[in-house]
């Protein structure tokens, strides 16, 4: 047991330290005064978002950015609450913001790459830019987005996305695995192997989309419109895909109140790991499956009496203390601010992402009143 462990988290380190260093090789973005050039087509797929639209749609109000350069499109997926009327309330409040409301259009096994899709026909601008009903963008969000493109010449750009947070445990617990995520994202980019990205924060021209043929070869899967196209651009086109690194590019959404409805969304996110195209990927979240297993199993054999209980404290400290540094990275750009990594989220966190990642090898989700197959 005690070789399998040191293999394991020998795996596991290796792939974390790689990480931390391509981290810092991602340099930030420093915005200058050029003119702005960029058009968007903002998309909001939404269902049942009446308590979380107003914020986002006054945060698109706020866009310190050309109204004449930017569009507005929603799809709505079906909502049976008041989403619609909110808009529409909006719609009238805003007239200068050219803006279009569509209902979605089923045709394959995933809502969002669906209204993606149902959107793309009308799309007036050169770049698709989507994001999420419960999030709220930046006012220079558009403005740093289209000096980075004149800069950079990308035709995909990955940007993050942060909780904000209330006080509490629960919360905070979700905010570090947001972190993580954040953290290999930037560091994947880093590393020249990127293969993560969040859709409440991601752009790509419409042109380039049409290049990568949608979401063909993807539909299957109800997740994923994100990180699986995303891994088709890096198959075909490697260096149009970059990374925003500016703070006022950040997106931020809400954490979730419920258990459940976290534990399924994490099994959401879990399941697009079976269809990862990238080799790097796939190890990446096997060393990690197997990392949390582990620290499960050792800490089971060391209630029982099984394994030295100095071996376990050995495995975990240096778990956490990899753990700590890419955590602290991500917070130290996402969040700004002191940064702790308490024992209890340390403890707690491998049970949790051991049975998410077991349960989206196997199991189905639920997702806004839906219930989904991988």
């Amino acid at each position: 047991m005690i070789l399998v462990l040191s293999i394991v988290l020998l795996i596991y380190v290796v792939l974390i330290v790689q990480l931390i260093l391509g981290f810092g090789k991602v340099k930030t973005f420093e915005r200058t005064n050029a003119e702005p050039k960029t058009s968007f087509s903002i998309v909001v797929p939404f269902r049942n978002e009446e308590k979380n639209l107003r914020k986002l749609l006054r945060s698109i109000s706020d866009l310190n950015y050309p109204k004449e350069l930017f569009e507005l499109i929603m799809v709505d997926d079906f909502s049976k609450d008041q989403s619609e009327r909110v808009y529409i309330n909006w719609r009238m409040e805003n007239n200068k913001i050219e803006t279009t409301l569509l209902e979605n259009l089923r045709l394959s096994n995933s809502p969002k790459k669906d209204a993606i899709t149902r959107s793309i026909p009308i799309v007036k601008k050169d770049w698709v830019l989507t994001t999420d009903a419960d999030c709220v963008v930046h006012e220079n969000w558009l403005l740093t987005l289209d000096q980075f493109i004149q800069q950079s010449k990308a035709e995909m750009v990955v940007g993050a996305v942060v909780y904000k947070t209330k006080n509490n445990w629960f919360h905070w617990f979700q905010q570090l695995d947001l972190l993580s995520l954040q953290g290999t994202t930037i560091g994947s980019f880093g590393i020249g192997k990127p293969f993560m990205c969040n859709g409440a924060n991601f752009a790509y021209t419409k042109k380039f989309f049409t290049e990568l043929g949608g979401f063909g070869g993807i539909n299957d899967r109800a997740s994923g419109d994100d990180v699986m196209l995303l891994q088709k651009a890096v198959l075909k086109k490697p260096e149009a895909v970059q990374y925003i690194k500016n703070e006022d590019s950040i997106v931020k959404t809400k954490p979730e109140n419920d258990l459940f409805k976290l534990f399924m969304q994490r099994v959401r996110w879990a399941s697009k790991a079976t269809g990862y195209s990238s080799n790097y990927a796939k190890t990446l979240a096997v060393g990690v499956l197997l990392m949390n297993l582990s620290i499960v199993v050792s800490c089971g054999l060391w209630i029982v009496g099984l394994l030295d209980w100095k071996v376990f404290f050995a495995v975990f400290l240096i778990k956490y203390l990899v753990d700590y540094i890419l955590l602290a990275q991500a917070n130290g750009y996402l969040r700004k601010g002191k940064f702790i990594l308490p024992l209890a989220s340390s403890l707690v966190y491998p049970v949790f992402a051991s049975v998410v990642g077991m349960y989206s090898l196997f199991g189905s989700f639920e997702w806004k009143g839906r219930k989904f197959k991988k």
